[in-house]
């Protein structure tokens, strides 16, 4: 005998689908700002000649669900009959209990309806054999559009490579860039600015044009320091209680995904293990990996055991894995990442320290955690390498964030501190002028809003020096602009 019962599972379905009974999605959930994520998701669905399910991964309270939410109000504004929309969240305990199956069963027999069908799946990787369904309903119902989102990727990426090569495309949301907190927050300080402006390009303007932007972005360094330490989150950016919002997105966002998310989909035996790992990560943010010193520093944990954890947390969108991109034709360092914590305001969160603003240590490495993260995302739909250089001998200098395209390489260094100077001997100097390097361009990411203007070294790359806050919210910018993957 079912635990439910059709009724139970109709009323269900009726709370979650408002628009049924009401026409509309309730403003509450449906702001106006829009992620960059949402036009990609939305390319999805309209596309007529290449039938795809869009699959959404990201950390939670990225936004997921209201782009979900989103996506069905333009929908009904586009003419679809509410109740061809279908919204379901698998993270509800009855619909786990009930089945796949079992549901849309329900939902075929009390609305019988025609023409396409669009179904929203969140938290997805919680119904079981979510894929195999996926497959069999992308198959068997030629109408029908669907986008399921996720919060940890790996059984969201096992389908998509196993049962989905061809069904589905993945989809990855970040954490709010910096463009994306000054939108949502629709702060007054937000500049005028040319379109098409990209971060690469900034050298071939006259210098009072440079000027001119550099001085319309410089009010953005007020909001800055407190993007960096809740503002990648939207709910928690709205917030008015900050020290609440760390609290929010420590037990919420850190806890849930370490203490329930990834017990589950990885079967972790010993879960103090896995926190402990994370909170060494949180600590070592943007610093290079050894597993020999790190399980040293951890009771010699085993260090299959430690990659294996570091992969775990990756998967569950908490951290980032740059690694090692070679620029002299010699070979790279291996097996020596550097890790990142996924956002900023998260690593404040977990480590809970007083006064980080006025902590220029813990300050660079924020900058460079967001820094890293903003590119990682820029690129993260092409087959692009975000990683780093480091000499692998003599002094082992490094460049902090190197983009490896086809034609040749983007170099970025973070210098967030009073002082930016370079000298010749500097490795992103030496690799912007060495011509086997195949830079395209390099950028020096600096403090002070009037820290701005290309570098005067001879090198045959020029390398701009461009402050941290016009940095990301220019990047941000160009990707709303569609100039995505063109920094």
């Amino acid at each position: 005998m079912a635990l439910f019962s059709d009724e139970n599972l109709l009323n269900l379905l009726m709370q979650y689908n408002p628009w049924w009974r009401d026409g509309f999605v309730p403003q509450a959930f449906n702001p106006p700002q829009r992620r960059y994520a949402f036009y990609e998701i939305k390319k999805i669905l309209e596309r007529k000649e290449l039938r795809r399910f869009a699959v959404v991964s990201g950390a939670r309270r990225v936004g997921k669900t209201t782009i979900l939410y989103q996506l069905i109000a333009e929908l009904i504004k586009q003419g679809v009959t509410p109740r061809n929309i279908l919204y379901l969240s698998f993270d509800n305990p009855i619909v786990k209990l009930s089945g796949f199956e079992r549901v849309l069963q329900v939902y075929d027999n009390f609305y019988p309806v025609e023409g396409d069908i669009y179904f929203f799946f969140d938290e997805v990787q919680y119904a079981e054999d979510w894929e195999a369904w996926v497959k069999v309903m992308y198959d068997q119902r030629p109408s029908l559009k669907l986008v399921a989102t996720g919060s940890a990727s790996p059984a969201l990426e096992k389908g998509t490579t196993e049962s989905g090569v061809g069904r589905w495309q993945l989809i990855r949301i970040p954490t709010l860039s910096f463009y994306e907190y000054c939108e949502l927050l629709q702060l007054d300080e937000r500049p005028t600015l040319p379109s098409g402006l990209r971060p690469t390009q900034l050298h071939k303007l006259e210098q009072a044009d440079l000027t001119d932007i550099m001085g319309r972005l410089a009010p953005l360094k007020k909001h800055f320091h407190r993007y960096l330490m809740v503002g990648g989150f939207p709910e928690l950016a709205l917030a008015t209680d900050d020290r609440m919002a760390q609290r929010i997105l420590r037990e919420d966002v850190v806890d849930k995904v370490i203490k329930r998310d990834v017990l589950m989909l990885f079967n972790v035996r010993n879960p103090l293990q896995l926190e402990k790992v994370f909170l060494y990560l949180c600590m070592n943010s943007s610093n290079i990996i050894n597993f020999a010193t790190m399980s040293k520093e951890l009771d010699n944990m085993n260090k299959v055991t430690l990659a294996n954890y570091i992969e775990f947390l990756k998967q569950s969108n908490l951290i980032y894995i740059s690694e090692p991109i070679g620029l002299e034709g010699k070979s790279i360092l291996k097996g020596q990442p550097k890790i990142y914590v996924a956002d900023a305001a998260i690593r404040n969160a977990v480590l809970m320290q007083e006064d980080v603003v006025a902590n220029a240590e813990e300050m660079g490495i924020m900058v460079e955690t967001t820094v890293y993260k903003h590119i990682a995302s820029f690129y993260n739909q092409t087959t692009s390498q975000v990683g780093y250089y480091r000499r692998s001998s003599g002094n082992q200098k490094e460049i902090d964030v190197v983009v490896e395209l086809p034609k040749g390489r983007i170099l970025c260094e973070v210098k967030y501190r009073e002082n930016s100077n370079l000298t010749k001997s500097d490795a992103i100097v030496e690799m912007a002028d060495m011509e086997s390097a195949k830079a395209l361009g390099a950028i020096v990411i600096t403090k002070r809003p009037e820290d701005y203007g290309v570098i005067r070294f001879d090198t045959r790359v020029p390398i701009m020096r461009i402050p941290a806050s016009a940095f990301l919210y220019l990047l941000g910018k160009a990707e709303a602009e569609g100039f995505a993957a063109q920094l």
